[in-house]
């Protein structure tokens, strides 16, 4: 099976960590994002971690912490459509527990 996604572009510092991991085919793709420490959950947030189309219109998203995992996972609440470009966007908002934040916000650009 090929690639589902097509990551388009990464910025920000620490690009070359971004990786697919890709088991099921579904529009309902969900991003997980797994950091090497834990995070202030009251950061894990749709202000701080967004999805916008290709016409710059936020997508409406799930968002949930894994603190066993460090991991954030988002879920678009209706299915990418197919063939549609999109940007997963993460601000400098997102904290440590201790209060640290990102270095660089990250966009990741993909086509479902």
């Amino acid at each position: 099976m090929g690639n589902y996604l097509n990551i388009v572009s990464v910025t920000g510092e620490d690009k070359r960590l971004v990786k697919q991991d890709l088991k099921f085919r579904t529009g309902k793709f969900v991003w997980r994002i797994v950091f090497n420490i834990p995070l202030n959950p009251a950061t894990v947030n749709d202000d701080n971690l967004i999805v916008y189309n290709a016409q710059n219109s936020k997508i409406p998203t799930r968002i949930s912490y894994n603190p066993d995992l460090h991991a954030i996972e988002i879920e678009p609440s209706e299915a990418y459509a197919s063939g549609e470009t999109y940007t997963l966007h993460v601000t400098r908002k997102v904290e440590s527990k201790g209060g640290q934040q990102l270095k660089n916000e990250i966009d990741i650009q993909f086509i479902v």
